[in-house]
């Protein structure tokens, strides 16, 4: 899918990766948490090989928002959005993930225990977008978080993201199929 592909992404920088379906912006990304393991090359993540790193470790120093949001439908929205501080061993991952909700614009009082299923589409992908950032990392990556909602959903959710970006806490790359899309949020696109 990829052949001879060259990205470097500065800290705090927000890189959208724009393509055709099929053209390889989904297995690019996920090489750089080693969901999949490139054939030949080097894919390098803060300075170091990630073919190096142990993939458990490295998948929860990163945020990741798949295109369905992915969140598992048996937990509430608390848990979901907790999962990663927990996993950390983070002393208090009920308070991480109430912060986290909050940053998106969800009450945790209101959303916290309800499941994934009783949301609404741009609700379920801000809860997978608080999960991603509850543990605090310093690289998220995005696979086409937007494009399943509706135009006003991913107008309002383009800028609560943008507010988060703009808070340069972290570093983004974000596959999109939709070039408005990259030019509104991202600082370069590929």
């Amino acid at each position: 899918a990829l052949d001879g592909v060259t990205v470097t992404v500065a800290g705090g920088e927000c890189v959208a990766l724009v393509g055709e379906s099929g053209s390889g912006k989904t297995t690019l990304l996920r090489c750089f948490n080693r969901t999949v393991d490139p054939d030949t090359g080097e894919v390098r993540v803060r300075g170091a090989p990630v073919g190096q790193a142990d993939p458990v470790a490295l998948r929860r120093s990163m945020g990741y928002v798949q295109q369905e949001g992915g969140l598992l439908p048996h937990w509430s929205v608390l848990r979901n959005v907790e999962l990663v501080p927990r996993l950390l061993g983070d002393p208090d991952p009920e308070e991480k993930a109430g912060r986290a909700l909050r940053r998106v614009g969800l009450d945790p009082a209101e959303f916290g225990n309800r499941s994934p299923g009783t949301l609404s589409g741009g609700q379920r992908q801000r809860a997978a977008l608080a999960r991603a950032l509850a543990a605090e990392p310093d690289i998220v990556l995005l696979d086409e978080p937007f494009s399943a909602l509706d135009a006003l959903t991913r107008s309002e959710l383009h800028r609560t993201f943008r507010a988060l970006l703009d808070d340069g806490e972290f570093t983004v790359l974000f596959v999109t199929h939709d070039l408005r899309e990259a030019d509104r949020l991202a600082d370069r696109v590929g």
